[in-house]
C-alpha cells in the first residue's frame, strides 16, 4: 500500500512500472490517511513528510506537475549506481527514484530543445545516460533491486512473484537482397554507378549473384533460422515490406519470391513489420504497410520497428497506436550500445502532453550491430556484450540485439555470422 497526498496518471504509471513489472509485487494507492494507517501489510509513504515511523520517500514534485517544465539535475551516487533526485535525511532511500525513473522511461528529455542527427534522431551524445556515464547501465532496474532489499528488510512477509533473465534477437530486414530480385533497371543502374566507382570486386560479385553462382550476400535466412532453431532461442524478424524511395530500398513488394521468403521465415519465427522512412509522419502509408504484410504472412502484425531507430516524441508513438500497433522494438542507439531509457525491462509509453498512458509496450534493446562496428576484434565486442549482460542478469531483465541480414551478410575483418552464431549460443536461456 502506497500512501500520497494526490494520486496522478504520473503516479500510477510508474508505480505499477517499478512494482508490478520490474518487481513483481501487487501494489494499491490512497490518499485516505485512516486507510494507510489500518493497512496491516507492507506499506510507503511517497508525499514530503512521514505520518509515522513507516518506510518513508520523499516525493519530488515531478509525478504531481504537468507538462514539461525546466528539471535541474544533479547527478550522485547511490552506492554503485548514479542516481538523482535527492530527498534528504529523513527518507529511508536517498533518492527520489519514483520520479527519477519515470523522468528516463517517459523520455523527459526528447521533449526538452535538442539537435537532431541527420536522419531527425534523438542523439546519444544528447541523453543524461551518455553524458554522465551510467548508459551502460539499466539504472531503473538497479533501484528497484535496491529499494525491494530494503523493503524486504523492514517486511520480510514481502512476496515478489519469480522473474528470470530473458534473451530475445531482434534480425532487422530493410533490404532483403543486395543484387538479386531487383528489377533490370535498378540491377543495371547499380551495375553502372560500381563500375564508374571502380568498385570492381562488387561487379565480380554482382555477376557471380546474378548468374546464381553464388548466393545473394545478403540472403542468410536460412542459417539465422538453423540459427534460432539450434539454441531455441526467441526471434523476431522484421520486414520492410514498402515501396522504393530514397531511404527505403528493399526488392518490389511484387516480387513473387520476395513474398516467397517472408512466408518461409513466418513458418519458423515471429515476423512483423519495419516500418518505411516515408510512413514516418504517414499514418495511412503506415497502416497500408501493415496491411500488406498481413495478408503475405496471414498472421495479425502488431509489432513495429521504426527505420534507423527514428523516434520522434509524442508524435510517432501516437500514429503506431493510431496504426493499432501494440508493440515496438525501437528503443535504443544505433551506433552506441546501453539502455536509452534507463531500463532492460518494457514498459508502456507515457504521453506527457496528454499526461496518460499510452496503450503501446515499448521493448528496449541495448545492443545495435551497428555500434559494434568500432570495435576491431571479436574479444573487444565480447568484453562490451559480457558487460551489459552482466548488468541485465542482475536485475533478471531482458538482454535484447538487433542484428540486420545486411551486416551479417557484408564481407569484412569479423565473420558477423559466425560470431552472431556464438552471441546467441552464450546469451541464449
Amino acid at each position: 500500500m502506497i500512501y500520497t497526498h494526490k494520486i496522478t496518471p504520473r503516479f500510477i504509471y510508474i508505480m505499477k512500472q517499478i512494482f508490478l513489472r520490474i518487481l513483481g509485487i501487487e501494489v494499491g494507492f490512497t490518499t485516505k490517511v485512516e486507510d494507510f494507517i489500518k493497512h496491516n501489510g507492507p506499506k510507503i509513504t511517497y508525499t514530503k513528510q512521514p505520518l509515522q515511523n513507516e518506510f518513508f520517500v520523499r516525493s519530488h514534485p515531478l509525478l504531481f506537475e504537468h507538462g514539461i517544465n525546466d528539471l535541474h539535475i544533479s547527478m550522485s551516487e547511490w552506492g554503485d549506481t548514479p542516481c538523482f533526485f535527492p530527498t534528504g535525511e529523513r527518507s529511508n532511500i536517498p533518492y527520489d527514484i519514483f520520479a527519477a525513473s519515470f523522468y528516463l522511461l517517459s523520455r523527459y528529455e526528447e521533449y526538452v530543445p535538442h539537435v537532431k542527427d541527420l536522419v531527425g534522431r534523438f542523439p546519444y551524445k544528447e541523453s543524461l545516460a551518455h553524458q554522465h556515464g551510467f548508459l551502460q547501465q539499466p539504472v531503473v532496474d538497479l533501484w528497484a533491486q535496491k529499494l525491494v532489499h530494503l523493503l524486504k528488510e523492514r517486511f520480510p512477509t514481502l512476496e515478489q512473484k519469480p522473474k528470470s533473465v530473458r534473451f530475445t534477437s531482434i534480425i532487422d530486414v530493410s533490404v532483403s537482397h543486395s543484387f538479386a530480385h531487383r528489377g533490370l533497371f535498378r540491377g543495371g543502374f547499380g551495375m553502372f554507378l560500381d563500375l564508374v566507382g571502380l568498385k570492381f570486386r562488387k561487379v565480380i560479385q554482382r555477376l557471380l549473384v546474378l548468374s546464381k553462382v553464388r548466393k545473394d550476400p545478403y540472403d542468410n535466412f536460412t542459417e539465422l533460422i538453423d540459427i534460432h532453431k539450434k539454441y531455441g532461442v526467441s526471434c523476431i524478424f522484421f520486414f520492410q515490406y514498402a515501396q522504393y524511395s530514397r531511404y527505403d530500398k528493399n526488392i518490389s513488394t511484387e516480387n513473387n519470391t520476395f513474398k516467397h521468403l517472408i512466408k518461409s521465415v513466418a513458418d519458423y519465427n515471429t515476423v512483423s513489420l519495419a516500418a518505411s522512412y516515408s510512413s514516418f509522419t504517414k499514418m495511412d502509408l503506415l497502416k497500408l504497410e501493415k496491411e500488406n504484410l498481413t495478408n503475405v504472412i496471414n498472421k495479425a502484425v502488431n509489432y513495429v520497428r521504426l527505420r534507423y531507430n527514428r523516434v520522434d516524441i509524442p508524435e510517432t508513438y501516437r500514429n503506431l497506436v493510431g496504426a493499432e500497433f501494440t508493440d515496438d522494438f525501437s528503443m535504443g542507439f544505433t551506433h552506441e550500445t546501453g539502455f536509452k531509457a534507463g531500463t532492460s525491462t518494457s514498459f508502456y509509453f507515457y504521453d506527457i502532453p496528454l499526461e496518460i498512458q499510452q496503450p503501446i509496450k515499448i521493448h528496449p534493446f541495448a545492443v545495435h550491430d551497428y555500434a559494434l562496428l568500432k570495435y576491431e576484434s571479436e574479444e573487444e565486442i565480447f568484453r562490451e556484450l559480457d558487460k551489459l549482460y552482466e548488468q541485465v542478469r542482475q536485475v533478471n531483465g531482458h538482454f535484447m540485439t538487433v542484428f540486420s541480414n545486411e551486416l551479417l551478410g557484408s564481407a569484412q575483418k569479423i565473420d558477423w555470422i559466425e560470431l552472431y552464431d556464438k552471441i546467441v549460443a552464450r546469451y541464449h536461456v
